[in-house]
């Protein structure tokens, strides 16, 4: 009980005026306590909160006992006592009593009901735990909770705001310019639009958008707000949430990359390439260009699978996908079509379809040839250098087709056809094409396998010393019953690519060793050689399969010579170097074909365990005329000569290029000139007719 009181109960009673001029009774009587003052025991003074408490408000206490309403009290000097109070109806409560001791004598009581107080007390205990609780779970939630006053800016944020924007919640309350100023740039004129919808009473609730925080870092937030509206709807409070949602946006990104992209390579995938195909469509038809699709496909890429495992796969489309990015316009797209497949889309092209040379043209056919170029050099896959080989095919917008759809389908049989006739090489899509002889192709294929529709031709190796035959190429030809025959180079790259070449290749040594045996029995001493393809290079237990078949036939190893391409030898050098040594081990004669086109390095031929050097045709056609060409020509067979190996030339068709050979050292040639590759039933003939094959001088 304060002084201020004790005295306006002095006041009152000796009916002085308040030191502040005010009615001191009055003052009492409309106290929040409930005021009692006793003189002699007897209540001489109540206000109406003790008349109310005590159950006299329409009678009053004045006059009345003390003992009478507070049967147990004794002064206590001051200190809160609780005590049994009597009504005056005789109901008893529990009071909190307040004793004060006048200078006159005057006891001043002032009491509280207790149970009310102590209600009191449990309502502001459980209101207090309460907001404990709503504040740890705020603090718990992953967002920053926050409060902003119109006209104030934010008044609270919870904590969570330091780790998630990079700045106290006291520096946010005090900046109300912080939230629009670590706005991200490109985000903030559309959230500024939105939130001033939302203020107006007619915006979405709900935001995202990116902020940056003081470090730099760009966080995605996404805001959650609601509004208290006075009754005009005009807004005096908003409160929300801003969750960082940065992890959910960086995964749909991630998920919407991978929706177009290969997970591999991280090329633009197939998806991509035909939307973006259709757009350059759309375009070009409003703007007279051209478009270009060009599709490659490794010639030789089931072989590193099969040999060098899927590793070292992956790795040579990685690194394919990087050269591709390198001879391409920013223009342009690479695209992973899948497997060992890519395709480039080649966009705002200059045509002119008036019948002169086409810009288009040319530049679809510059990329074919940088294609090319960009196989060359080896891929290094995990310390093996591996030299691939593509096929490309080339179609053209509006040339070819109209519409995306055909002109894929184009591309992908011009690329088809540039397999079985030029491999390595390019080709554009002719009209006369059926864009479904693929797959007719392919099921043909399947089938001739399966019945065997091979035959065997065998082309004279001739000693240009004396014009002899010494031997003969085994060339396999499919005996299509409705094509009649097909040239090894129509079919074999397709078998490659279908994984038929192998079953090929036994039926072609099977039948080989079985003419090889008819003709020793009957009296002819020829060296009988035949081709093997990447894939059989490096096919498990290679030398035991071909000795277990020369062996069943009662061929010796000896009177066999095995041909791999260049091309084939410098895939994996290192490889194929263990794998000829095995071979030449068990007897068989070793041969390097189409030398010249394989970028071979001398430092390797050297070591190779090769006996015949065959120069490729694409160098003895006009041996004799061209100067360049007989210089390179020369070389060869000197090359061949100082590694101890045989020359021999191929594909010759002239009585020029027959001489030029001879006169320069060459030893051995096959072609036209002295025979086509023809039937077994041939061979004796020309084995033993006199004189020879070579033309008479």
């Amino acid at each position: 009980m304060d002084d201020h009181i004790a005295t306006s109960v002095t006041d009152a009673l000796s009916r002085r005026p308040s030191p502040a001029g005010l009615d001191a009774t009055a003052l009492l009587m409309a106290a929040p306590e409930a005021l009692v003052a006793v003189q002699g025991g007897v209540i001489v003074f109540a206000n109406h909160r003790a008349q109310q408490l005590l159950g006299a408000a329409g009678t009053g206490l004045h006059g009345h006992q003390l003992t009478d309403h507070l049967p147990a009290f004794s002064p206590a000097g001051g200190v809160a006592v609780e005590q049994t109070a009597v009504r005056a109806d005789g109901a008893r409560i529990h009071v909190e009593v307040r004793d004060v001791v006048l200078d006159d004598g005057t006891a001043l009581l002032a009491f509280w009901d207790a149970g009310g107080l102590e209600a009191a007390r449990m309502a502001e205990a459980a209101r207090d735990e309460a907001q404990a609780r709503y504040q740890a779970l705020i603090e718990q939630l992953p967002a920053v909770a926050y409060i902003d006053k119109e006209g104030k800016g934010t008044i609270y944020a919870s904590p969570q705001i330091e780790t998630i924007l990079g700045v106290t919640a006291d520096e946010y309350c005090a900046d109300p310019d912080l939230w629009r100023r670590l706005l991200h740039p490109d985000d903030r004129e559309r959230i500024e639009g939105q939130y001033a919808a939302f203020l107006a009473g007619h915006g979405d609730d709900l935001m995202d958008y990116r902020m940056v925080t003081p470090d730099g870092r760009v966080v995605w937030i996404r805001d959650r707000a609601q509004s208290v509206r006075d009754a005009d709807g005009r807004v005096l409070l908003e409160h929300g949430l801003m969750f960082d949602i940065t992890e959910l946006k960086e995964a749909e990104a991630q998920i919407a990359h991978l929706a177009y992209h290969d997970k591999l390579t991280g090329l633009p995938n197939r998806a991509s390439f035909e939307d973006r195909l259709e757009h350059a469509v759309e375009h070009a038809a409003g703007d007279g260009t051209a478009v270009g699709v060009v599709y490659l496909d490794l010639d030789n890429f089931k072989l590193v699978n099969d040999s060098l495992g899927h590793q070292a796969g992956d790795q040579l489309l990685q690194q394919l996908a990087g050269r591709l990015r390198d001879i391409t316009r920013d223009v342009d797209l690479v695209a992973r079509q899948g497997g060992d497949e890519f395709l480039l889309l080649l966009t705002d092209l200059a045509t002119d379809l008036s019948g002169g040379p086409d810009p288009a043209v040319v530049n679809a056919e510059a990329v074919a040839i940088r294609i090319a170029d960009a196989l060359k050099p080896a891929f290094d896959l995990s310390g093996v250098d591996f030299y691939a080989r593509g096929s490309v095919g080339v179609s053209l917008y509006p040339h070819d087709a109209t519409n995306a759809e055909d002109l894929m389908k184009n591309a992908d049989s011009a690329m088809y056809r540039a397999k079985r006739t030029n491999p390595g090489g390019h080709a554009f899509f002719r009209a006369d094409e059926n864009p479904t002889a693929r797959l007719a192709f392919a099921t043909q294929l399947r089938r001739a396998v399966e019945h065997e529709q091979w035959v065997l031709h065998y082309q004279p190796l001739i000693d240009l010393a004396d014009g002899r035959m010494t031997g003969a190429e085994a060339l396999v030809r499919w005996e299509d019953p409705g094509a009649g025959l097909v040239a090894p180079g129509e079919f074999i790259p397709v078998a490659e690519e279908l994984g038929l070449i192998e079953a090929i290749g036994e039926w072609v040594l099977d039948d080989m060793a079985t003419q090889q045996r008819a003709w020793m029995d009957a009296g002819l001493d020829l060296e009988l050689s035949f081709n093997l393809s990447p894939r059989e290079l490096w096919s498990p237990q290679l030398a035991e399969r071909i000795l277990k078949r020369l062996h069943d036939a009662r061929v010796p190893p000896t009177s066999v010579v095995v041909e791999i391409t260049e091309s084939t030898a410098m895939s994996d050098p290192d490889r194929t170097l263990r794998l000829l040594a095995e071979l030449r081990s068990w007897g068989l004669r070793l041969a390097l074909d189409d030398f010249g086109t394989g970028y071979s390095s001398l430092a390797r031929l050297k070591h190779m365990p090769v006996d015949v050097l065959k120069i490729d045709q694409a160098f003895v056609r006009d041996v004799d005329r061209d100067v360049r060409l007989a210089r390179m020509v020369r070389a060869m067979i000197q090359l061949a000569h100082s590694l101890d190996m045989l020359p021999l030339a191929e594909g010759v068709e002239t009585v020029g290029e027959y001489h030029f050979l001879r006169a320069n050292g060459c030893r051995f040639a096959q072609g036209f000139l002295f025979s086509r590759p023809v039937a077994a039933e041939q061979i004796a003939e020309l084995a033993t007719r006199p004189g020879g094959l070579a033309p008479i001088d």
